[in-house]
């Protein structure tokens, strides 16, 4: 047995014997072992690269191992590796102040914290607390996170099973316009439709009792859902109309993601809150947080927050967080994310929609993108049901499968593929990965009628 076996078969027998995988029955799943990765690539102990067009968990927005984040950590952990929340720290002064920056408004406070899931618990305390009401209201078609508060603000199935109904959320519709629970017909209706529904939804759960109302700008696991033009706006206006904080998690959008520093910026919205993380290290080291308005910041200038996190603002992930932010704009990163998205991943999509039965609708913004494969254009039933599993997921498993036959590795929910690669991909890369989808698409196509 040579090395590479070698190393492989440790690798997964201690996966095995001790790593408890998320989202997964343990011994249904086989992970890849993954010996290393650089760019928009990683590969096995086999040898076999795969074209990464999921950014790992849409976070690896400037692609793996980028020289110049790696030896920034690297600086970093010679000089100070750790120091508690509470100290003034250089890197983390300057972590605050280049997301501050970068934030719509008067959004120039900034909470550390070490993931997504953590910024959207912690922007939902802030918002209950400034207003000193209890409800929060958030879309069906979401996801916030997986902790408690985070996870039962979350719409779609990933909430079934931790679901407590004590966390004071309320539910509701937002837009989307190919599948309408509006029955609109056209993008304005749909926006007009979708805003009287959420003002229904106010004046019949209290406005008296609604702190805030949590949305993704884009939505991301519920299927990259682009809200149509003017739907923000009428969201910002009913939280000014009824003294609501209006909260913008842009935790996989932000950070060049859309073609923007924040992805409100296409709509040209400043909420009360921006919840981040991903992309703002590249996911080299987690680090989330809160951007904070003035107004919410002065709730707390002489009444403390009662709120905090043993490694906020860990000093090698603020390390990371300065390093990939000034990569990203020496490097013209968001810039290209939008060129990309624009000249080559939006038309290349579109054109895949064209030759492919299976494709029922192409959407996004930069570098994310979703397909949804539908079993018919004309009825848009999906390609699977929802939250489909085991042999009822059978054609979404066979096209994955495809891709990563093909060398690409899918970013796959429900009955559609997300297409997220790094946001500084190259031309050659999206048209390989295109071709491999082109490829793979006709498996999917097998099963429409």
């Amino acid at each position: 047995m040579n090395a590479e076996a070698d190393a492989l078969t440790t690798v997964k027998d201690a996966d095995r014997k001790h790593v408890f995988h998320s989202w997964s029955a343990q011994e249904l799943i086989d992970p890849l072992a993954v010996a290393g990765a650089e760019g928009s690539y990683f590969w096995d102990y086999q040898g076999n690269r795969y074209l990464d067009f999921s950014s790992a968990l849409v976070y690896t927005n400037i692609g793996y191992q980028h020289p110049r984040v790696t030896a920034a950590i690297q600086e970093q952990a010679a000089k100070l590796c750790t120091v508690a929340p509470g100290f003034a720290v250089d890197v983390r002064s300057e972590a605050a102040r280049l997301i501050a920056e970068r934030t719509p408004g008067d959004l120039d406070k900034i909470f550390f914290t070490n993931a997504g899931a953590e910024a959207v618990e912690n922007a939902v305390r802030m918002a209950r607390l400034h207003t000193g009401r209890p409800k929060v209201l958030s879309a069906y078609r979401s996801y916030h996170g997986a902790t408690s508060t985070a996870i039962n603000l979350t719409g779609d199935a990933r909430r079934f099973g931790n679901d407590s109904a004590t966390a004071g959320v309320v539910h509701f519709w937002g837009p989307f316009a190919y599948r309408s629970p509006f029955y609109a017909t056209t993008e304005a209706e749909e926006c007009e439709r979708a805003l009287r529904h959420l003002e229904d939804t106010i004046v019949f759960e209290g406005p008296q009792s609604i702190a805030a109302i949590i949305l993704e700008t884009v939505g991301g696991a519920p299927g990259v859902l682009v809200h149509p033009d003017g739907y923000l706006a009428g969201v910002r206006a009913l939280c000014d109309r009824y003294g609501i904080v209006f909260v913008l998690d842009e935790i996989m959008v932000g950070f060049g993601r859309t073609g923007r520093w924040f992805a409100s910026e296409h709509w040209d919205v400043t909420p009360d809150l921006i919840c981040f993380a991903k992309g703002v290290t590249s996911g080299y080291v987690p680090l989330g947080g809160v951007a904070i308005s003035a107004a919410i910041a002065e709730t707390f200038a002489r009444r403390p927050y009662p709120g905090g996190l043993t490694y906020s603002g860990h000093v090698l992930a603020c390390a990371a967080a300065v390093a990939t932010i000034n990569v990203m704009e020496e490097e013209g990163i968001v810039e290209q994310s939008a060129r990309t998205g624009a000249e080559l991943l939006g038309p290349g999509l579109r054109a895949l929609a064209e030759r492919h039965p299976s494709v029922g609708e192409v959407r996004g913004l930069g570098t994310f993108w979703a397909l949804e494969l539908v079993r018919s254009k004309e009825t848009r039933e999906p390609l699977v049901p929802y939250n489909a599993a085991g042999a009822d997921n059978a054609p979404m498993a066979e096209f994955g499968a495809a891709c990563k036959k093909g060398g690409l590795w899918p970013l796959i929910a429900g009955n559609r593929i997300h297409v997220a690669p790094a946001c500084n991909i190259s031309p050659q890369d999206v048209a390989k990965g295109l071709q491999i989808l082109d490829e793979a698409l006709t498996v999917a196509d097998a099963h429409t009628v």
